[in-house]
């Protein structure tokens, strides 16, 4: 069984997004994502068989370092979120919000990015265990930062890019996930 639990930290407040199933892959471990800024930008994922209380209390801790924490989160009520956790929170300043039972259109931007991690990347690579995982997830945070448009950002990715005019050179395509994306840019 394939979960997710995904951020977004945007000025004011964080959403933490509900746990999702994906019934055809019973053997790929748990992933933990942040996102920060209102420009969607992943900061932060991890991996882990079993998400804890504890474990998830210090993905917070690693997330959000030297007191650049959101005033407000917003999360589901996975048990994941248990007392460690709740206490780590309260310790950082963190104002929680939970959201009702069985309710995903609650946090859309989590949901979104959780999709997008899916649709984009995990529904196309078999993953054998942790370690090829965290490295495929660490390679698509950086597509997802540096290259994947979005339209809420008018096109341009999280870390945005700048125009390259024809007088920059020719067009060549930078792989992404062994080909699986390409960003496209110029060179001399």
């Amino acid at each position: 069984m394939l979960r997710f639990i995904g951020v977004l930290f945007d000025d004011r407040l964080l959403f933490l997004g509900r746990e999702q199933e994906d019934e055809r892959a019973d053997t790929v471990d748990p992933i933990r994502k942040v996102e920060t800024d209102n420009r969607r930008r992943i900061i932060h994922f991890n991996v882990t068989q079993i998400p804890t209380a504890e474990w998830t209390a210090q993905q917070i801790i690693e997330a959000f370092p030297y007191d650049t924490a959101p005033r407000f989160l917003l999360h589901d009520r996975d048990s994941a979120y248990g007392d460690a956790f709740h206490r780590r929170v309260r310790g950082m300043g963190i104002e929680e919000v939970t959201t009702a039972y069985r309710s995903p259109w609650q946090n859309p931007f989590c949901e979104r990015v959780i999709g997008s991690v899916r649709r984009d990347c995990l529904d196309h690579v078999i993953i054998f265990n942790e370690a090829l995982l965290r490295r495929i997830m660490a390679e698509y945070a950086r597509y997802y930062n540096e290259s994947r448009t979005h339209e809420a950002l008018e096109g341009n990715s999280p870390i945005p890019r700048e125009v390259e005019p024809p007088s920059k050179g020719r067009i060549v395509a930078v792989p992404f996930l062994g080909g699986l994306h390409h960003r496209y840019t110029r060179a001399a």
